[in-house]
């Protein structure tokens, strides 16, 4: 941990943003009939309510409740590939004979204990290390992680419901705090994952409502920069926000927004990153 500085996040921020994404849960998962909750979800082997069980068991965990025993082996299931899969599966399993409307009470109960939980948090241990998802960081920075998981599995739930999200709900705290995760990674997807050589200056630009550009500069090792140094960028990436989500959480893109993506420069190296963007667990 000590090459990494551990990243400090502010709670209020966040918490806005984990709040709105669960409100916004809330809001969509309330107004479904239970074949709704049975809509097949992007994710393989998921429907809509398998979604919000992994939903519940993760909050349920970080409340200090242990994952329940399935009475399979979760293990041989073809999409689960770790152990956090197994937990997940257990969860979903678990819950699966629940209707919809009992799942949801569960959902509201969870996230109500929860959000306790966090706003009366001391501002000491929201910045003290913990172990999260990303490797040992901040308590804070697993809460924007929280925020990213659970905003990516809204977008699956509404692209099984045929229902996008708007572009003023895009353009939310929830979502920025989502792309602030997710860029990141770009130094690892770029470096680690599309091998980009020394000397490349990757430029991801962002449209739609969560527009934003996203640098990534090869020296010594792939990272994430402010800017190029007055230099131009070698390859360039141009899509919309939420396809860039979808891309890189290993999800199909939404055909609710456009599909285009431009690829500039050294198109060869642009090609490979885009093809590598997926790093979501």
């Amino acid at each position: 941990m000590a090459d990494r500085p551990l990243t400090q996040l502010d709670k209020p921020d966040v918490l806005a943003g984990l709040f709105a994404v669960w409100d916004s849960l809330d809001a969509l998962l309330g107004g479904l009939s239970e074949s709704d909750w049975q809509a097949a979800s992007p994710l393989p082997g998921w429907d809509v309510k398998a979604v919000v069980s992994h939903i519940i068991g993760t909050e349920s965990f970080l409340l200090g409740i242990g994952a329940p025993e399935a009475d399979i082996d979760v293990s041989t299931l073809e999409h689960v590939r770790n152990p956090i899969g197994v937990m997940n599966e257990s969860w979903v399993i678990h819950l699966g004979g629940e209707s919809g409307t009992s799942l949801l009470e569960r959902f509201r109960e969870v996230t109500a204990k929860r959000r306790k939980a966090l706003e009366s948090m001391p501002e000491a241990d929201w910045n003290a290390a913990t172990t999260t998802p990303a490797g040992p960081d901040t308590y804070g920075r697993f809460m924007r992680i929280r925020t990213f998981d659970c905003w990516m599995h809204e977008q699956d739930i509404r692209q099984a419901l045929q229902q996008p999200s708007s572009d003023e709900e895009l353009g939310g705290q929830a979502g920025e705090l989502s792309l602030d995760e997710m860029s990141t990674s770009m130094g690892f997807v770029v470096g680690k994952l599309a091998k980009a050589p020394a000397g490349s200056r990757v430029l991801f630009e962002l449209t739609g409502p969560l527009a934003r550009t996203i640098r990534v500069s090869v020296d010594g090792r792939a990272q994430v920069v402010e800017d190029f140094g007055g230099q131009q960028p070698t390859a360039t990436i141009r899509l919309d926000g939420l396809q860039f989500t979808r891309l890189a959480g290993g999800r199909p893109m939404s055909s609710a927004r456009s599909q285009d993506v431009e690829l500039g420069g050294d198109e060869d190296l642009a090609g490979q990153i885009v093809k590598r963007l997926n790093f979501v667990i």
